[in-house]
């Protein structure tokens, strides 16, 4: 076996590679047929997807296949080589097995554990039938990859994941409160109507908001989504918005699901700035009082040392408002991201400046604007970890305001910007930080499970194409012995022509014994050997030592790739 993948996917390239460099039906065949005639390649297979695309090949030569695959995926997805090969990833043999197997069980889909991936699979086996391209060797491996596919999903709970994704999700939203009872009673909007976003949507109306919003690019799918929430029996209000409304429903929602396949972000920092009444800069909660106007409260001065020298009128008062809301011991958002100034506490540990104790007006005096700048990026940072590690049990610094808003970002690449964390009364959890929060969550176990299934199926793959490969000359070997065998029996009935029936079978019979008892031990051995790590060399040395025909050898293994593909085909 001589099996090479070459290939890109989510993992290794962007979005916007994968994009220019995806393959028409056209352009699928056109590279089959290229590969083949290419000199190094026997035989192929391409696995075409929106987040995939990969060539699957039987190579005689590993450099010359890995150059020659790769030019034709440049050459056929229009990207050029040079751009391309970056993002471009190779596996060779029982490497390439593994991959394609990980492939099938949804392992190394965006979504732990899609079962959509399986039927992808099999049409790319079932075009390389149709086209001629798939020998034994494709034939064999895709079909096995369907069936570890299958086995995973029936002996794991593999195909959870991605309904443990949303409720994990969700928890995470919910931080310290049960799903249902964080869930009660909220509007939610939902971002898409794929197979995600329509699994979102049930298991919010399951949880028991009060409604779902459900917005997408064609209307139809998104009207088609809120037909099954409404006879879902969960008694859930539902309704389609087009994308254009996504903005505006912001200011009536409470939780946000998003999961498309979009390009670009689908809601920025300043959509959701505006939706929960607050700029995306320097804000305060509770609110402060409005020291512009005439209120009886004359503003606070600035502390001695806090240097405003250039600043305009807005930023001046923005310095008043934070020394007010110190003062009285409010949660300030400097930059962004809320936290609280607690003088005397240990929460500022490994803080770059030193902050004097005492109440929150002298917190800031004689505190420059650099040194506020280097407190600021201090907290930034511990909030950022924070929010990557959301704690369970214990209410975080964090968690203690009010959410406005709850973001959970299901798309990759991200639907929702990542700066909206910074946003106070806003919470977001997307991708990255549930993949950092899931170690121990219940889809690792089958994850973990599937895992174990993918090393067994490699190995018993790997041994039975590595036997498979010596049996031709095992049987190109016995063919010769029963040669053998005939021209003596012949040359035996010219010596003794007075032989009867009766005696000449006998006498044949017991040739014939003899010979296979004699090859039998070796040619049993020799399996076994061969399906063992390099065992490839025991053909070649089965053929030197009883100096068999290498034509006799070939014209067996061409008949027996053409009954492998006659029984794949009824198969599939």
């Amino acid at each position: 076996m001589s099996l090479l993948v070459v290939g890109l996917s989510h993992r290794s390239a962007p979005v916007s590679v994968l994009e220019r460099a995806s393959l028409s039906a056209d352009a699928k065949v056109k590279l089959l047929h290229d590969t083949l005639a290419a000199e190094p390649a026997a035989e192929a297979a391409v696995l075409a997807t929106c987040n995939r695309i990969e060539l699957y090949a039987d190579v005689d030569k590993f450099h010359a296949g890995v150059a020659e695959l790769s030019t034709l995926l440049a050459q056929h997805s229009g990207v050029a080589l040079e751009e391309l090969t970056p993002y471009l990833y190779v596996h060779y043999e029982d490497r390439a097995v593994h991959h394609l197997f990980s492939v099938a069980c949804g392992l190394d889909s965006m979504v732990v554990g899609e079962g959509q991936i399986l039927g992808q699979i099999k049409d790319a086996l079932a075009l390389g039938q149709e086209l001629h391209t798939a020998g034994r060797l494709i034939n064999d491996l895709f079909q096995q990859a369907l069936r570890v596919g299958k086995r995973a999903h029936s002996e794991t709970g593999i195909d959870r994941a991605g309904q443990s994704l949303v409720t994990f999700g969700l928890e995470q939203l919910a931080v310290h409160l049960p799903v249902d009872v964080w869930a009660k009673d909220k509007r939610a909007l939902v971002i898409g109507a794929g197979s995600m976003s329509s699994l979102a949507a049930a298991t919010l109306a399951r949880v028991g908001v009060a409604e779902v919003v459900v917005a997408n690019r064609t209307a139809e799918r998104a009207e088609r989504l809120v037909e099954i929430l409404v006879a879902s029996g969960t008694g859930v209000v539902a309704r389609s918005v087009p994308m254009a409304s996504v903005v505006d429903e912001l200011t009536r929602v409470d939780v946000v699901v998003s999961c498309t396949g979009a390009t670009g972000l689908v809601l920025t920092g300043e959509d959701v700035a505006a939706a929960v009444e607050g700029p995306a800069g320097l804000v305060a909660s509770p609110p402060l009082p409005d020291y512009r106007g005439s209120a009886p409260d004359p503003a606070p001065q600035t502390p001695a040392g806090l240097d405003v020298a250039g600043a305009g009128l807005a930023d001046a008062e923005v310095v008043a408002r934070l020394v007010a809301a110190a003062a009285a011991g409010v949660r300030l958002a400097d930059g962004g991201v809320a936290r609280t100034i607690v003088p005397g506490t240990g929460e500022r540990d490994g803080c770059p400046v030193e902050v004097p104790a005492g109440d929150g007006r002298a917190a800031l005096t004689g505190v420059d604007a650099n040194s506020l700048e280097l407190h600021g990026t201090w907290a930034d940072q511990g909030e950022a970890a924070a929010q990557r590690q959301p704690r369970r049990g214990a209410r975080s610094q964090v968690d203690v305001a009010p959410v406005r808003l709850a973001l959970l970002d299901l798309a990759m690449p991200r639907d929702i910007d990542a700066a909206v964390h910074r946003i106070p009364g806003v919470r977001l959890v997307d991708i990255e930080s549930l993949a950092e929060a899931s170690a121990d969550a219940p889809m690792a176990a089958d994850v973990d499970a599937v895992r174990g299934i993918v090393a067994e199926e490699v190995a018993a793959f790997g041994a039975a194409q590595r036997a498979a490969h010596i049996t031709p000359t095992v049987v190109a070997l016995r063919a010769m012995a029963a040669e053998v065998v005939a021209m003596e029996v012949a040359r035996l009935d010219g010596r003794l022509p007075d032989l009867d029936e009766r005696q000449r079978a006998e006498v044949t019979q017991t040739v014939r014994r003899v010979v296979d008892k004699l090859l039998h031990a070796p040619t049993v051995r020799v399996k076994q050997l061969a399906s063992e790590p390099g065992g490839a060399g025991y053909a070649e040395a089965l053929r030197e030592l009883f100096d068999l025909d290498p034509q006799t050898v070939a014209s067996v293994s061409r008949a027996d790739a053409a009954d492998k593909n006659d029984d794949s085909g009824r198969a599939s």
